[in-house]
């Protein structure tokens, strides 16, 4: 199976302004079936959806609803029938693409909003551009953007072999971080 989103019926993506101040819902998650050659729609009414990761057992689906700035999770049934969404995670920033790796973590890429958090109190700020998972929503890491540009319009992270690649599809660049 093959699950994929479509960010708007309304919009393209290019008009992702215009689905936000309209606060469009027509996003939808889709599942293809090469089998049989036949696309079916699992949910509709999304706000933006952007990004879809499957769970290492194949449970479950992570969809990252860009608009609403949250990560949802979908059981995968047999049948197909009665897909409800629980909300995984809150963000305070726009997800963009979520990938897995091969311990069954989750990288989601904060794709805007790059003002740093204010954490005086702890007596520095912090800047999140991409936040790894568990399967239950427990943040495990977090990537620090410290401020600069260098990482602006993160869209993209991918953990292979402990090394992280961070692209954007608005920015010429591949970050490269060894863990």
């Amino acid at each position: 199976m093959i699950y994929f989103t479509d960010s708007s019926k309304t919009f393209q993506r290019r008009q992702i302004l215009f689905s936000a101040i309209t606060f469009d819902r027509s996003g939808r998650l889709l599942k293809y079936d090469p089998r049989t050659k036949e696309a079916s729609v699992m949910y509709k009414g999304l706000a933006f959806p952007n990004g879809v990761a499957l769970s290492k057992d194949h449970s479950f689906l992570l969809v990252a609803e860009s608009i609403k700035m949250r990560i949802l999770k979908f059981k995968v049934q047999d049948g197909g029938k009665g897909y409800v969404p629980e909300q995984l995670v809150q963000l305070s920033r726009i997800p963009d693409n979520i990938k897995s790796n091969e311990k069954g973590e989750f990288w989601v890429a904060l794709n805007t909003g790059r003002e740093s958090i204010q954490t005086d109190w702890l007596g520095f700020s912090i800047d999140p551009i991409g936040v790894k998972y568990d399967q239950d929503g427990k943040v495990l890491k977090q990537l620090d953007g410290n401020g600069g540009l260098t990482f602006n319009s993160v869209t993209e992270i991918l953990e292979f072999n402990g090394t992280l690649y961070l692209g954007s599809v608005v920015k010429p660049y591949l970050g490269i971080f060894y863990a």
